[in-house]
């Protein structure tokens, strides 16, 4: 499966999903949050950020079931939920997963019928990886 790329902005991203923390960047000067991270804020033009925490949850924006043609490792686990997710803290801020059962189950292990815009959703990792279950009502 395929790993995420870093660089210099997003590192700390990925440093705590790997601890199991969902972090997103927020300007230290005027608190707004923002996704992808980036050196300046869009809001002030401050160039001061730090990492704050987040719940984790929030509810599903947009999705797509991919299906073959498909790099070789994903196309035998076809079909399955890729999600957009709104987190609650920061509506502006979008994650994208994969839409998963539980924890360290595979990418294609929810049924389809179980998966709609609206539904709510919390991150769990694997493996270093945000990924999404649906919250139990």
């Amino acid at each position: 499966m395929l790993r995420p790329v870093t660089d210099t902005d997003g590192a700390p991203f990925w440093e705590y999903a790997a601890r199991g923390e969902l972090r997103v960047q927020a300007c230290a000067g005027c608190g707004e949050f923002r996704f992808p991270p980036r050196p300046c804020c869009p809001h002030c033009q401050s160039f001061e950020a730090e990492w704050r925490r987040v719940s984790g949850r929030g509810r599903v924006w947009s999705y797509v079931v991919p299906h073959p043609p498909l790099l070789p490792g994903y196309a035998e686990l076809a079909p399955y939920h890729v999600v957009v997710v709104e987190l609650d803290e920061a509506p502006r801020i979008r994650l994208v997963g994969n839409l998963v059962s539980g924890p360290g189950e595979p990418i294609n292990s929810l049924a389809a019928d179980r998966l709609r815009i609206g539904a709510r959703v919390r991150a769990v990792f694997d493996d270093g990886l945000p990924r999404w279950v649906p919250e139990r009502s």
